[in-house]
C-alpha cells in the first residue's frame, strides 16, 4: 500500500512538472502581449540550383486570437478562440532573371500541449506556384498540396501526430528548454519538402544544443536526407533568431544556405500600410 501511494504520488508530480511546462511565464506575457509584432530582417544566402543566390529573408513573430475550429485568425476574443504564438518566415532571393518568393506560416497554442495547431508554405516562382497546408486535428494531422510539379499536385492525405521542424521555430521563443533533443521522429519543414521534392513525412533525425558565449545552436540531422539545419539564437530572453545554416548533400556535393540578422524592430506593422511608412524599412535592409 504505501508503495502504491509512493507510485501514485510520484505520478501526480510528475503531472505538475508537465502541467508547469506548458505554462507561459509572466516575462513572456509582460513582453508578447503588448500589442506589437516583432520584425527581424536577415542577410540570406541560399543555396539553389548549385548556386549560392544572395537575399532576404524576415521572420515575424506576434501573439493573436485564433479560432481553434476553423484554425483562422479570429478577428477579436471570443469563448471560442484560443491564443497562439505566431512566425512567419519569409525568404526572397533570384535565380537568374527571375526571383523566388517563399513564406512559412507556424501557428502554435500557448495553453495547450499541442505543440503546433497549423503550418502552412507557400513558393512562388516564374515558373508556377506551391501550397502546402498542415492542420492538427483528432490527434492526427491532415495535409494538403498543390503544386504545378507532376508527382505533387492536389493532393490530400494524413500522417500520424508528429513533432514537426516548423514548430521548433516557435518552441525556441516559448521555451527553448523543451527543445527534443537526441534520436527522434520529426516532420521537416514543408519549404525543405517542397524545394527539394521529398516526400512529407515524418523521418528519423538527431537533435542536438550547443551553448556558445551569449547564443544558443539548435542543431537537426536527418541522415536519409542527407540534409541539416543549425538555428542560432540569443541564449536570454525573448531568445531572438540570431541566423541559422542549413546544408544539403546532394550527388557528393554540399550545398550550404545561411542567414545573420541585421535588425530587430517590435511594431505594429498591420498599421503601417500607406506610402508614407515604406521610411520604416530602411532599417533592415530589404530594398
Amino acid at each position: 500500500m504505501k508503495q502504491l501511494k509512493f507510485l501514485l504520488h510520484i505520478s501526480f508530480m510528475l503531472g505538475l512538472v508537465q502541467l508547469n511546462a506548458q505554462r507561459i511565464s509572466e516575462q513572456f506575457k509582460t513582453h508578447w502581449f503588448d500589442g506589437f509584432a516583432e520584425i527581424s530582417s536577415y542577410a540570406l544566402n541560399q543555396s539553389r540550383y548549385g548556386e549560392v543566390r544572395e537575399g532576404s529573408a524576415v521572420l515575424i513573430y506576434v501573439t493573436e486570437d485564433f479560432l481553434k475550429k476553423e484554425q483562422v485568425k479570429a478577428n477579436q476574443k471570443s469563448k471560442t478562440s484560443v491564443a497562439v504564438f505566431k512566425s512567419n518566415r519569409t525568404k526572397k532571393f533570384l535565380t537568374g532573371i527571375y526571383p523566388y518568393s517563399i513564406m512559412t506560416s507556424s501557428f502554435s497554442a500557448l495553453k495547450s500541449p499541442q505543440p503546433i495547431i497549423k503550418n502552412s508554405a507557400s513558393i512562388q516562382e516564374w515558373c508556377g506556384q506551391s501550397y502546402l497546408q498542415m492542420n492538427r486535428k483528432e490527434k492526427q494531422l491532415e495535409i494538403i498540396s498543390h503544386s504545378y510539379f507532376e508527382g505533387e499536385a492536389d493532393q490530400a492525405f494524413t500522417l500520424e501526430e508528429n513533432r514537426t521542424e516548423d514548430e521548433l521555430w516557435n518552441l525556441i521563443r516559448l521555451r527553448p528548454q523543451a527543445l527534443p533533443l537526441g534520436n527522434l521522429k520529426l516532420i521537416p519543414s514543408l519549404e525543405s519538402s517542397r524545394l527539394n521534392h521529398k516526400t512529407i513525412e515524418a523521418y528519423d533525425a538527431t537533435a542536438s544544443i550547443e551553448q556558445k558565449n551569449n547564443t544558443t545552436v539548435y542543431t537537426i540531422t536527418y541522415p536519409k536526407l542527407q540534409r541539416s539545419l543549425a538555428i542560432e539564437f540569443n541564449s536570454s530572453f525573448p531568445h531572438t533568431i540570431e541566423g541559422w545554416v542549413e546544408q544539403v548533400l546532394a550527388k557528393g556535393a554540399a550545398f550550404t544556405s545561411t542567414a545573420k540578422r541585421i535588425h530587430t524592430e517590435r511594431r505594429q506593422y498591420w498599421r503601417e500600410n500607406d506610402n508614407s511608412s515604406t521610411q520604416y524599412r530602411a532599417p533592415f535592409k530589404l530594398d
